[in-house]
């Protein structure tokens, strides 16, 4: 049946092909009360969940937005419960729909081969994880690295807005495509609030 058949009331129907289905969670906290043993699963049940629903519902992908991890430094058998999740979800056979347009040199810039994972010849990626940091796993350190950085360079995870000048900051997005619809994905990891007030106040943002 052509979309113009399809019209109710003057009202456009849209292609599934051309529209992103996309899942938002934030603020999970893998990791948090993990030494509790009553509450010690709780984080990666609920994280499970999560991925169990994108699976269902066949998403393009999950965006998360920041505090994926209650620490920096999480626990090895945290870091080992979130990259069983995410390989035992987010890897498989299903094609991934969405075109990836942007220079990825400019939005992973961290990673030594700058790629989309979704890309890489090596990986067989069934639903992409896009990812900022927040308060909570922000990189800190001598090398600022975090546990999101392990994730991105074992390519589970697609970490962007990253920013370490903040004398200026400049957001480069993500450009994906999907049929004939065109998304802009803005990201910018946490920065304090005091600082981020000053740049918005002094344009330098």
């Amino acid at each position: 049946m052509s979309q113009e058949s399809n019209n109710l009331g003057g009202s456009e129907v849209r292609d599934e092909a051309d529209i992103f289905n996309i899942l938002v969670a934030t603020d999970i906290h893998l990791g948090f009360e993990e030494n509790n043993p009553i509450r010690d699963q709780d984080t990666f049940d609920t994280f499970e969940e999560i991925l169990k629903i994108a699976a269902a519902e066949e998403v393009d992908f999950i965006l998360l937005g920041g505090d994926l991890f209650h620490c920096t430094r999480p626990s090895p058998f945290c870091i080992y419960k979130c990259t069983e999740l995410l390989r035992q979800y987010c890897l498989g056979d299903k094609p991934v729909e969405i075109e990836f347009l942007s220079d990825p040199a400019v939005n992973f810039p961290t990673l030594s081969n700058p790629s989309v994972n979704y890309e890489d010849p090596n990986l067989n990626v069934s639903i992409p994880v896009f990812s900022i940091h927040g308060n909570h796993d922000d990189p800190t350190g001598q090398k600022q690295i975090s546990a999101m950085d392990l994730l991105a360079t074992s390519r589970l995870v697609n970490y962007f807005g990253r920013w370490n000048n903040h004398d200026k900051v400049e957001i480069e997005p993500i450009l994906l495509k999907k049929g004939q619809t065109k998304l802009a994905l803005y990201g910018l990891s946490h920065i304090k609030d005091e600082r981020l007030g000053r740049l918005f106040s002094t344009k330098r943002l």
